[in-house]
């Protein structure tokens, strides 16, 4: 019984490519009382397997929280394997407002303690006596009663590149950081105003509309579905959105933009930008905000120690990283002093600029021509392999690679390799590697840039 994942990413994403069907991003969650989590999780994994169905799934004793990849037609079969539950019965799928079909690549469940770690040890405290949920309009009718207080739940890095106007964002690095500051500022407020909550897709403020009710708040709303459903509502409703800027995400893309507006500054340099990225240092893999221009001068990298770390041949690099509990991990998403603008939480709560504005983007309109896709990025020698679509691609050409996560990246081709073979010029079909300074990923575009 196969209750693993067979593929890597890398073959994974080809299967994907090659199949060339739309998927579906989704996240969904459900509180509720699981005798056998271990149990339940291997189910799961067996349906979902079948079903090509990939992302990353909490299981525990409280519910369910997961965040999906699934075949566009296979949705109704997916919703089936729902079904069987009686807790999972009509569950809203939350789904992604941005088509992408490589946001997620394994199908990862793991059994955890809470689905949501809060940091709470109180048995008296029910999960399931929630507040009031409101849909897109009525939360945005509610944030104009001046007897509301809106409260972000969610992290730093995910509220500082965008928010509801007027909220509260805590400046905290996980939710269990979260509780105890918004009650301890909200303690003389609990009879009356309205405690208006919302986090990306609800189950935070799930818990967390629960948790002040239990703390003795009388009227307590939440974000039905969260940003990722209000999104959807004020797009097919033609509502004012009252969010601005962008929605952090969990997977590769790394954020959705919601509106044009930019209210965080690049960590480097201070000018306004909301790209996060993570550090190219797997040493490091700091997640922080980093302009175009910062981003090409510092290799991705979060600071100069970084930078000359990554530039150390592969065995020097393992061996300084050695012990570092971060170094497994995707990113990490504490702060570093390294960034002179890193300040969550300190800037106004209104929009620095909006994108494509001149001062922002600084670009002059590049003519280029998509040549072919990332395949795959060997560390070690620092060589990317990408497959020749629909054209050629020849020694001394200029090229771009562009993707969410490694921006936008010129060099001209030196040395050519197709298909294992030294070549002047690789032609449509061939599979070609060559030396890059810079990590890759899946999602990334070659163009060659013309005249």
């Amino acid at each position: 019984m196969q209750l693993y994942n067979t593929l890597s990413a890398e073959e994974r994403a080809q299967l994907i490519d090659e199949a060339g069907k739309q998927r579906l991003t989704l996240s969904f969650y459900a509180y509720a009382k699981i005798s056998d989590p271990k149990q339940f999780r291997d189910e799961l994994f067996i349906a979902w397997n079948a079903l090509d169905a990939l992302g990353r799934i909490y299981v525990a004793h409280e519910g369910i929280n997961a965040q999906m990849s699934i075949p566009a037609e296979n949705i109704d079969a997916f919703r089936d394997t729902l079904e069987v539950y009686d807790f999972m019965k009509g569950i809203r799928l939350n789904v992604a407002i941005e088509h992408d079909d490589h946001s997620f690549l394994k199908l990862t469940i793991k059994v955890r303690h809470k689905i949501v770690a809060d940091g709470l040890n109180d048995e008296t405290f029910d999960v399931t006596n929630k507040g009031i949920h409101l849909k897109a309009k009525e939360f945005n009718n509610l944030l104009e009663d001046p007897n509301t207080i809106v409260v972000d739940f969610r992290n730093h890095y995910e509220s500082e590149v965008g928010h509801f106007e007027g909220a509260i964002t805590p400046d905290v690095e996980t939710f269990r950081e979260s509780l105890p500051i918004i009650n301890e500022q909200l303690q003389d407020f609990k009879e009356d105003k309205n405690l208006l909550m919302y986090c990306t897709g609800g189950i935070r403020c799930e818990k967390a509309s629960a948790y002040f009710k239990h703390q003795g708040f009388k009227n307590v709303y939440q974000l039905e579905g969260g940003i990722i459903e209000y999104t959807r509502q004020i797009k097919e409703e033609n509502i004012e959105s009252k969010f601005i800027g962008k929605n952090f995400v969990f997977d590769h893309r790394l954020g959705e933009r919601i509106t044009d507006d930019i209210v965080s500054q690049c960590h480097q340099c201070g000018k306004p930008c909301d790209n996060h990225t993570n550090c190219a240092n797997d040493g490091c893999h700091l997640l922080f905000i980093q302009c175009d221009d910062c981003k090409a001068a510092m290799e991705n990298c979060c600071s100069t120690e970084c930078l000359d770390i990554i530039h150390l041949p592969l065995a020097e690099q393992i061996k300084l990283r050695r012990g570092i509990q971060v170094g497994n991990k995707v990113f990490r998403k504490g702060k570093s002093d390294a960034l002179k603008f890193k300040n969550s939480g300190d800037l106004p709560k209104k929009p620095l600029a909006k994108v494509g504005a001149k001062n922002i983007r600084q670009k002059i309109a590049i003519k280029k021509i998509l040549v072919g896709k990332a395949e795959h990025y060997y560390t070690k020698s620092k060589i990317a392999q990408f497959l020749i679509q629909n054209n050629e691609l020849s020694i001394g050409d200029e090229i771009l690679i562009s993707g969410p996560t490694t921006g936008e990246q010129k060099l001209t081709v030196t040395e050519l390799f197709a298909n294992g073979n030294p070549c002047e010029t690789a032609k449509d079909g061939d599979q070609v590697t060559f030396e890059i300074p810079f990590r890759i990923r899946l999602s990334d575009k070659l163009y060659k840039i013309l005249g």
